[in-house]
């Protein structure tokens, strides 16, 4: 008798503490709960740490993380705005601000991945093939479009690189504020919202390539005319420069030798006009010089009696 007793009596003592210890659960300073009866939500949301109350055996306890979260999604081809395939690896940033719409909705946080896979699979496929892939990918390092000075060309002509509006940064805006309103009706906070790599589809990868070398041969012809160009006008500059010089050259040798006939005519006239005797020499010396410079020895003459040179060649004896 002693044994049926001592059986019952422990399992007296277990339902007796199960009974006493079932109703009390403890909250963490990382979780929020909700109380369900029989499966359906009972009360408000518990989202303050401490020990709690509930109905023993009747209502159950569900936890849910009040932490920012991490969805990674898995790399996807899309299509961009001038047809080319990338694929696209994002993730994203959450947390669960409202627990009762998340709990009847999604009920765990595996549906919660589900989920934002969907919507943001979504929406940064509708992002991407709004864009051209130069707004996706021509980004620095501080996360703003690439303007290079150098290449790019106010007229967009040909041979200067195409310039971006929007970049990288503004997509990923694009993104999140499409998918932001979708999230939050099941309670979830979409925090923010990032590219982590974006890459070439094996099958557009050699035309992207052959693109971007086209364009670079582009902006090196266009150099090389642009340096042709420079050449050629630093050339005529030079020749005008040089008969410049050469004329103002030229002008002044006449200016100098102007200069000296007039001073060497001032010299000889005042030589020369001192005296009848100084003038007549004068002349004799002249006309010498103009016989050696109309005679030689297959000269012939025809001079008149009363001609100048005559009258010198008449008083010559032999």
């Amino acid at each position: 008798m002693n044994a049926p007793r001592l059986l019952l009596g422990l399992v007296l003592l277990a339902l007796a503490v199960l009974v006493v210890a079932n109703p009390f659960y403890s909250v963490g300073e990382i979780e929020q709960v909700i109380v369900t009866q029989f499966g359906r939500p009972v009360g408000e949301p518990i989202t303050e740490a401490g020990l709690k109350v509930k109905v023993p055996l009747i209502q159950e306890v569900n936890r849910i993380d009040k932490r920012v979260l991490e969805w990674d999604g898995n790399p996807s081809d899309m299509p961009t705005k001038d047809k080319l395939y990338i694929s696209v690896d994002l993730f994203a940033r959450w947390r669960i601000t409202d627990p009762l719409p998340y709990f009847l909705r999604l009920r765990d946080e595996r549906s919660a991945q589900s989920r934002l896979d969907d919507i943001l699979g979504s929406e940064t496929r509708n992002a991407v093939a709004k864009h051209e892939l130069i707004e996706i990918i021509r980004t620095t390092r501080d996360r703003v479009p690439l303007q290079d000075s150098t290449l790019a060309d106010a007229n967009n002509v040909v041979g200067a690189l195409v310039p971006i509006d929007k970049g990288r940064q503004k997509v990923e805006d694009e993104i999140f504020a499409a998918a932001a309103p979708k999230i939050a009706v099941f309670g979830i906070e979409l925090l923010d919202i990032r590219f982590k790599r974006i890459n070439y589809n094996e099958s557009v990868r050699p035309k992207i390539y052959d693109r971007m070398i086209s364009e670079r041969r582009q902006i090196a012809e266009r150099f090389r005319s642009e340096g042709n160009g420079e050449a050629a006008r630093i050339r005529g500059n030079r020749e005008r420069d040089l008969n410049k010089i050469r004329s103002e050259a030229y002008r002044r040798v006449e200016e100098i030798r102007g200069e000296a006939d007039a001073e060497a005519t001032a010299i000889y006239a005042s030589a020369y006009n001192r005296s009848a005797a100084a003038v007549d020499f004068y002349q004799f010396i002249r006309t010498m010089d103009t016989y050696k410079t109309i005679v030689d020895d297959q000269t012939t003459l025809i001079l008149s009696t009363d001609s100048e040179v005559y009258r010198y060649l008449k008083g010559m004896s032999r």
